[in-house]
């Protein structure tokens, strides 16, 4: 798609139709999905046209749904709460690490949705906080035993994209001290024993992912698209790197030619090779799609 085509695109999106925004979302026609086969890490991507509202905001009850979907679909369990029983104890503390950058946050529905499920499951409230900055002084996050890692997607000026290894940057005291080399290192810090083991979940938000920027903190709605999806996934360098090559598709669409990101998203393919976190394999990723497919991109 060249540029003069966004607004066409984004009100075809806005404008689908009334039996298209009304179908709930299915597992394909079936209660639960398959065991993971070996040696592949699953990621799930739930779309559903209908979960922003006409401001572009996120409807609650559809940002449940899609979450109850994806954590059904990732476990093979046939509902949320027995989903969630088999990634959270009762006794668990849970720090939910999201990003709060004001352009384009993790929004307060994904949050609530997932320390609701997290509290049915027996933790108590006391036990559960949301941070970003400050979980270094957060005594919840000093004491967790868990953690879920939830932020959007978007370009970055320093590591090529924003996403789930990089969510964690704020572990360290300087985050600053990884930015060389297009913070290729970002994976060692899932080593450190603040975070090593704990994480539980990934999910990155694809309601709206920016897909180029200039300059640091760079924002501009012109390069914002309404992707209206989520991705789960225990791998978080599996969904990283789907990520990726949906953010890539959507330059090449927008920009009507190949435009590498700049600088590269090196990481997610060193978070595999060298520090062996996950897989940024393709071929090593089983992907389940569900929803709305039309411009996946994947």
């Amino acid at each position: 798609m060249k540029p003069g085509k966004l607004i066409n695109r984004r009100q075809f999106i806005i404008g689908a139709s009334a039996a298209a925004l009304g179908t709930r979302l299915r597992l394909s026609g079936q209660e639960t999905i398959a065991p993971i086969k070996s040696g592949r890490s699953r990621v799930v991507l739930v779309r559903d046209l209908n979960v922003l509202d006409e401001n572009g905001s996120p409807k609650y009850a559809v940002v449940q749904e899609m979450l109850d979907t994806g954590i059904k679909a990732l476990t093979g369990r046939p509902d949320p709460q027995s989903a969630w029983k088999t990634i959270i104890k009762p006794g668990d503390v849970v720090g939910i690490k999201n990003n709060r950058w004001s352009y384009l946050r993790t929004t307060a529905e994904v949050e609530t949705s997932l320390k609701k499920r997290i509290m049915e499951v027996g933790v108590k409230e006391a036990d559960i906080s949301v941070d970003d900055l400050g979980v270094l002084q957060n005594p919840v996050f000093q004491r967790a035993t868990a953690l879920i890692n939830a932020r959007p997607m978007r370009s970055h000026h320093w590591a090529g994209v924003g996403s789930l290894i990089k969510n964690y940057i704020m572990f360290i005291p300087e985050p600053i001290s990884i930015h060389p080399d297009s913070c290729a290192d970002l994976a060692s810090i899932w080593d450190l024993p603040v975070v090593k083991g704990k994480t539980r979940l990934n999910v990155l938000v694809m309601f709206t992912p920016q897909f180029h920027s200039f300059g640091p903190h760079s924002f501009n709605p012109k390069y914002v698209w309404k992707y209206h999806g989520l991705m789960l996934g225990f791998d978080p360098v599996a969904v990283d790197a789907t990520g990726l090559r949906i953010i890539e598709a959507i330059r090449r669409d927008f920009f009507a030619e190949d435009r590498p990101l700049n600088p590269p998203a090196k990481h997610i393919a060193i978070a595999d090779s060298k520090y062996h976190l996950g897989t940024a394999d393709p071929q090593k990723i089983e992907l389940i799609k569900i929803g709305y497919d039309k411009d996946s991109f994947v």
